[in-house]
């Protein structure tokens, strides 16, 4: 009888968040995360005070489309040299060091655009930035894959979370408190430099070994294998559509919440203090607990019982709306979500990490990055217009409802494959 190898305690699973492995992706978690907001919230903070209708801003999440179309480069991140960096480096710290020097650029002319005055030239910059955040992210999410073995899967990605979220500190509140003190292209200056923090440790951590198969491969089966290989499993097609629609109510909430918190009165370093930073706080523990969850329980069990907080985390956002700009009903509110949302996400990055067969390791969490992007990042961009028409409360109860699909969906995945328990 074949038994299932012991989980660890929860002492033995902590100290592996402090293996070296682990370490290096808070770093390039820092690094992945810090461009994310200047595409979305933040420049959509930016775009509300030049006078842009919420309407309007909804559409405006089409410019990070790059991160739903990655796949179709992904191969080519994949496979494909680049001149003297890749001899240098190797295959993945070449890609990440272009990468992240391509994202600082594009964050400097980005934060020198001015959207009341050439809103086309915004846009712009907004696309190339996207593009440069979502090849690193290929890279950054193959390099994980890659070095981390079985036992650090939990820990490393959890630090990678709380990488990102430390990223999507300084482009969120670390960039207000300068715009509202210095101005906007302040704040997108002294992000570009924080990108220094991905460049150095992508300069000082090792490349990973990778299978010899997939180095010498030819390139057609390089752009072709990943995406044969993913469909001769189980219940692929629905496996899509659950990682599509998991951030769904997430994606709708997030691509409103700063102009919510502008409409109902909030000042923006307010929006810094506690949406941010307070934030910050509760989103670390949150992924903490995501990776504890994970390596003590088992992966779909935690995913489950993490996305199920986040869809009602997000009452509370309804709750906030009746109250007006009220901090402690904000800080609550904050509480309740981030560490909700962290705890998720944790959960939801070692669930896709864990579909990837390593021989293709970037191709393929591109691909199923790309389809969590769908639900996170596109199908969100009528959101809006939703919300002007439904007014903030009933928004945010719907978001909820969004998020119930993709649970229920769970529940079905969860009966018929065992590979995760």
């Amino acid at each position: 009888m074949n038994r299932r190898p012991a989980r660890p305690g929860w002492l033995q699973a902590l100290a592996a968040h402090g293996a070296r492995p682990a370490v290096t992706q808070l770093f390039l978690g820092f690094a992945s995360g810090l461009p994310y907001l200047l595409v979305f919230s933040t420049l959509s903070a930016w775009l509300r005070e030049s006078g842009l209708s919420v309407a309007a801003i909804g559409w405006f999440a089409l410019a990070g489309s790059a991160y739903v179309f990655k796949p179709l480069w992904a191969p080519v991140v994949n496979q494909a040299p680049i001149p003297i960096l890749t001899a240098r480096f190797g295959q993945r710290r070449s890609w990440l060091l272009l990468s992240q020097a391509s994202v600082a650029l594009a964050i400097v002319f980005l934060g020198t655009s001015d959207p009341s005055a050439d809103l086309a030239r915004t846009a712009f910059w907004a696309v190339i930035l996207a593009a440069a955040s979502a090849t690193q992210d290929i890279v950054a999410d193959a390099y994980r894959i890659d070095s981390l073995d079985r036992d650090l899967e939990g820990p490393g990605t959890a630090n990678f979370v709380n990488g990102y979220r430390f990223g999507v500190l300084a482009s969120g509140a670390g960039a207000l408190l300068i715009a509202d003190q210095w101005g906007w292209p302040a704040a997108y200056g002294v992000m570009a430099v924080l990108m220094a923090v991905g460049i150095l440790t992508t300069l000082t951590a090792p490349e990973p070994k990778r299978p010899p198969a997939t180095t010498d491969a030819p390139f057609r089966a390089a752009v072709i294998e990943p995406f044969r290989d993913f469909m001769t499993r189980r219940n692929w097609a629905m496996v899509l559509i659950f990682i599509t629609l998991f951030q769904y109510g997430e994606g709708l909430l997030g691509v409103m919440a700063n102009p919510f918190y502008l409409d109902l009165g909030f000042t923006k370093t307010d929006i810094a203090l506690v949406t941010k930073v307070w934030g910050l706080v509760m989103s670390l523990v949150g992924a903490v607990v995501g990776g504890l969850l994970v390596a003590r329980f088992g992966l779909l069990r935690a995913l489950f019982v993490c996305g199920l907080m986040q869809a009602g985390a997000n009452l509370a956002f309804a709750w906030l709306a009746g109250m007006g700009p009220s901090i402690p009903a904000l800080t609550v509110t904050i509480a309740l979500e981030n560490l909700t949302s962290a705890m998720a996400t944790s959960a939801f990055v070692a669930y896709l990490s864990g579909m990837c067969d390593r021989a293709y390791s970037a191709t393929q969490y591109a691909l199923l990055s790309a389809f969590a992007a769908l639900g996170r990042k596109i199908f969100v961009a009528g959101g809006g217009e939703a919300a002007e028409a439904l007014g903030w409360q009933m928004y945010f109860i719907g978001t909820t409802l969004a998020a119930l699909p993709a649970l229920l969906l769970l529940l079905w995945l969860m009966k018929k494959d065992r590979h995760f328990r």
